[in-house]
């Protein structure tokens, strides 16, 4: 019997931890959850500042732009993640005002417990009030076992009451600390609540801008298209320059490998040593997690073929990425190879060529040049300075990522956003 009883014991001190781990457990996942969301809050937030500044220095040009067209889309895109964010750390303060509403409730109703208890004490004290009492009853008892066992009461409950006392006042400051954290909740929420207004009516001025622009743009139609046409042709010629460099250095590798027998050829067409071999496994398994091309930036044109921003039914195609940044940036190598070839391109300015393996990164519209044929450089060495049109205040950089003959999508094998 005894036996059983500490069986339902100890299985009942396993549900208490047991309770008490989940409900840690789950505060702590709350706060991780908190603060992962206030650091991409702060993290937007600078993306914004920075988007503000390149926008700015657009703006200075006085004719509508698709470069600021481009940008203030970015923004808006970026102010509608902040707006997400916002609203999913209210609905998160929101389960914490909930919680505490309920601990408070909990601890109200224990309060309430203590001191009825303490009551009832306190009116059998009054009531049993006389120390001749207690001695008379200690006195009477049959043996001195008895007499024993009646002081050790008369202790016990002396014990008990101081007890009940303390875990009064415990709950009461526990029951004043919940309301002041509850207080503090209500408080923080009215901020973010006021925040996220703030910025929906920003977001709301951000798009009658963007259509505004659009609409400023659409009577430059005639220009635009032959923008459009010199862009297209300076595509085209880059884009035959390099698949003819690509064409020499698959030719010089195929050479190389007859003169050392131990070179392979990759399924591209690529006759690889074991050094370069190596390289090029590295490049790949680096995909996802190569550093950008500069240090700062935003995504101006994504890979592929997608609408012009404001021709209708007009499809543009991009070879790579084009990233604005700020004037004075520089290039930066996303993985360490040799310098392959430095060309000039009409439209695209200093074009640098970089072979890791049998993939190649292309860095076009470069001002200076760092590098030379040849050369080898190491991951985020500077290789050029980044051009800046005066005339529409945009410095950007175009990058390319080949395997062989193949077009590979860049926005897959950087890391991270920006």
């Amino acid at each position: 019997m005894h036996t059983g009883r500490a069986h339902i014991q100890i299985i009942a001190g396993f549900l208490a931890i047991l309770i008490f781990l989940i409900g840690f457990s789950s505060n702590v996942s709350a706060q991780n959850r908190k603060q992962d969301l206030q650091k991409e809050k702060q993290a937007i937030e600078k993306e914004i500042k920075y988007t503000n500044d390149l926008l700015e220095r657009t703006s200075r040009n006085k004719e509508s732009n698709i470069n600021g067209l481009v940008i203030l889309k970015k923004k808006i895109n970026q102010r509608e993640r902040l707006i997400n964010t916002i609203r999913a750390e209210i609905s998160l303060i929101e389960n914490e005002i909930e919680e505490t509403v309920d601990s408070i409730l909990a601890l109200n109703v224990e309060l309430k417990k203590y001191k009825e208890e303490y009551a009832r004490m306190i009116y059998y004290a009054y009531r049993n009030r006389s120390s001749y009492d207690r001695l008379v009853f200690i006195f009477s008892s049959k043996d001195f076992n008895q007499a024993y066992r009646r002081l050790r009461y008369f202790q016990q409950y002396g014990s008990y009451r101081r007890t009940q006392a303390r875990l009064i006042a415990q709950t009461q400051e526990e029951l004043n600390a919940k309301e002041q954290e509850l207080e503090a909740r209500r408080n923080e929420k009215q901020d973010l609540l006021a925040s996220a207004e703030n910025e929906r009516s920003l977001l709301q001025t951000e798009r009658s801008t963007v259509n505004s622009t659009i609409q400023d743009l659409s009577k430059q139609e005639k220009q635009l298209r032959s923008d459009l046409r010199k862009k297209r042709k300076a595509v085209a010629e880059m884009e035959k320059a390099i698949e003819k460099i690509i064409a020499e250095e698959i030719r010089l590798a195929e050479e190389r490998a007859r003169a050392e027998a131990s070179s392979s050829t990759t399924a591209s067409g690529f006759a690889l040593t074991p050094d370069e071999m190596i390289l090029s496994e590295n490049f790949a398994s680096n995909k996802g997690k190569l550093p950008w091309p500069i240090e700062r930036g935003i995504i101006s044109s994504t890979f592929g073929e997608h609408n012009h921003p404001v021709l209708t039914r007009v499809k543009v195609k991009n070879n790579g990425i084009d990233i604005l940044t700020s004037e004075g940036e520089y290039a930066r190598a996303v993985f360490s190879g040799e310098v392959t070839r430095v060309i000039s391109v009409p439209n695209f300015n200093n074009v640098v060529i970089i072979r890791h393996g049998e993939y190649l990164t292309v860095y076009s519209n470069l001002d200076e040049v760092l590098v030379s044929k040849g050369e080898r450089v190491d991951t985020k060495q500077k290789i050029g300075r980044v051009y800046t049109n005066k005339n529409e205040n945009k410095t950007q950089i175009h990058f390319e990522i080949w395997k062989a003959k193949e077009l590979m999508n860049p926005a897959l094998w950087l890391a991270g956003k920006q």
